[in-house]
């Protein structure tokens, strides 16, 4: 079993996260997107006219993952629509030497309901489910 230290350890220094919604049809739609682990969420910004911000605005349930095929962290949530601030602003520029300003799409956060982790190298032993619920 994995400490939940280790997956928010993955979850911070991720560059880019894959964000899986669904079409109003149930299809599936994945793409990456940079982000933030910030206060217990991944934060992410995206256009209200995007498939995936139409499928949030549809369905606001969402799967996200970090790139790593090989340290896997999984959180399935609900986005929530989030103010860009001061403290995003800041922590986006820190990590991607780029500062986002409003307007600039709509600002989302996921809180981990369910999250799933586990080291390929060392699968099924290490798989873990944390469930926030």
């Amino acid at each position: 079993m994995l400490p939940w230290a280790w997956a928010v350890e993955r979850l911070a220094a991720s560059r880019n996260y894959w964000i899986v919604t669904a079409k109003p049809d149930a299809a599936p739609h994945a793409a990456p997107v940079w982000g933030l682990w910030l206060d217990d969420a991944v934060v992410f910004s995206t256009a209200p006219e995007s498939r995936k911000g139409r499928n949030l605005a549809h369905d606001p349930r969402v799967v996200v993952h970090p790139e790593s095929g090989d340290e896997v962290v999984i959180i399935e949530g609900e986005a929530e629509r989030i103010a860009l601030d001061a403290d995003i602003a800041d922590a986006y520029e820190a990590k991607y030497a780029f500062r986002p300003e409003e307007p600039g799409g709509i600002w989302l956060k996921v809180v981990p309901r369910v999250a799933y982790a586990w080291l390929e190298a060392d699968y099924p032993r290490t798989a873990t489910r944390f469930d926030f619920r």
